[in-house]
Formats: structure tokens, C-alpha cells, sequence
């Protein structure tokens, strides 16, 4: 009886420790494919937008989704941070696996984002380089802790409303490439401009990353 007992325990142990990854909501993503007019995204509330109708078609829409996308504010008003926009954590990627537990996890090193990690919305690996086409550069506006990106002429593709001349600040999603932070997810250098031309240009798409506000 007693050996039926430990058998019993060891397999309720084993069931417990062996649940699918599955059984956890996705709540962070790639965009599979960006809004189609570049670094233009309708803003903010347009990028948040694009989240959840991707969210919303792959069965994930059930929570509010938020682009990680910074702003900046050249008369003065306060920016917006990407770090404050995508709520507590932690978050998983489609196939369920926890890329960061909270926000000081996703800006730090222990982070898992990574090219097979930094998954689309459908589960799907994202191109990285030396995958053609290479599309690792994704779009971020932020500094490497997640705060919004400023400096001498950079414009933040007018805040996510241009797709003309400027600059907005990207990561590379599979942390390699070239840029003054190279292995960087969230902050790795400027685009060559906002049009989707100039973003494919330097190795992106006009992609970015969501995240559901938990």
C-alpha cells in the first residue's frame, strides 16, 4: 500500500511539473506584420490598435494589448515611456514560455528575449539576420531601459505618425547585428529613415513588439 501511495504521489508530482507551457496566456509578441505605411502607425492608440486586432485574430484578444513604443515631446510635455505602458508582467510568448517576469527583468539581463524566443503572434519565428529578408530591426523609440529615445536630430518618425524623413530608435529582436548597442533588444540604433523602404533598408519591417497589460 505504501509503495502504491509513493507511485501515486510521484506521478501526481510529475503531471504537475510537466503541464504544457501551452496553459499560459500568450501576452507578449512580435507583430507579424507592421501597419503597411512604415514608421507611421496612427500614433500610439494606432499601434495599440494594430495589438490587439492581432491579438484578436489569433484568439489572445480577451486583454487589453499595448505597443512598446516611447514618444517624444519636443514643446516640452512630458514623453511617454515604453517600460510604463505594458503593465506589471510577467509575460509569455506564444508557445508559453516566460520571457521576463516584470519590467526590471525585461530591461535587464536575464531577460530570455531572443531570436527563438521573440516569437510573432502566431507562434512563428521572426526573420532575423541573415535570413532573407532580414527583418530583426523592430521598432522601439526607446533607450535601453525602456525610456524614449532623444538626441540631435532624431525625430521619432514624429511619433509614429511619419513615414518621410527621420529616424526611429530600434532593437534587434535576434541581439545581433551592428549599431552602437548591437545585441540589444529594444535599443540598438536609428533607422535610415520612416518609410518602409528606408526600414528595410537597414534589416527591418515596420514590426514592434506588444505586450497585454496584465
Amino acid at each position: 500500500m505504501t509503495k502504491l501511495v509513493a507511485v501515486l504521489g510521484t506521478a501526481l508530482l510529475v503531471g504537475v511539473f510537466s503541464r504544457p507551457q501551452q496553459d499560459r496566456p500568450m501576452s507578449f509578441f512580435i507583430t507579424s506584420v507592421g501597419v503597411g505605411n512604415g514608421a507611421d502607425l496612427g500614433g500610439l492608440a494606432g499601434a495599440d490598435q494594430h495589438c490587439q486586432s492581432l491579438a484578436d485574430a489569433v484568439g489572445a484578444g480577451g486583454r487589453e494589448w499595448r505597443a512598446y513604443l516611447s514618444t517624444i515631446t519636443p514643446d516640452g510635455e512630458p514623453a511617454v515611456h515604453a517600460r510604463d505602458r505594458i503593465g506589471s508582467g510577467p509575460w509569455y510568448n506564444a508557445k508559453g514560455m516566460m520571457v521576463a517576469a516584470d519590467v526590471a527583468d525585461l530591461h535587464s539581463d536575464n531577460n530570455k528575449l531572443s531570436k527563438e524566443n521573440s516569437l510573432s503572434e502566431k507562434g512563428d519565428v521572426v526573420n532575423g539576420r541573415g535570413d532573407q529578408p532580414n527583418m530583426h530591426d523592430i521598432m522601439t523609440g526607446s533607450r535601453l531601459d525602456g525610456t524614449a529615445f532623444t538626441g540631435e536630430g532624431y525625430t521619432n518618425c514624429d511619433n509614429w505618425t511619419g513615414s518621410g524623413e527621420g529616424s526611429a530608435r530600434v532593437g534587434h529582436h535576434d541581439r545581433i547585428g551592428g549599431g552602437d548597442n548591437p545585441t540589444s533588444w529594444n535599443s540598438a540604433h536609428n533607422s535610415r529613415g520612416c518609410s518602409l523602404e528606408n526600414l528595410r533598408g537597414s534589416g527591418g519591417a515596420g514590426l514592434y513588439y506588444c505586450f497585454a497589460v496584465q
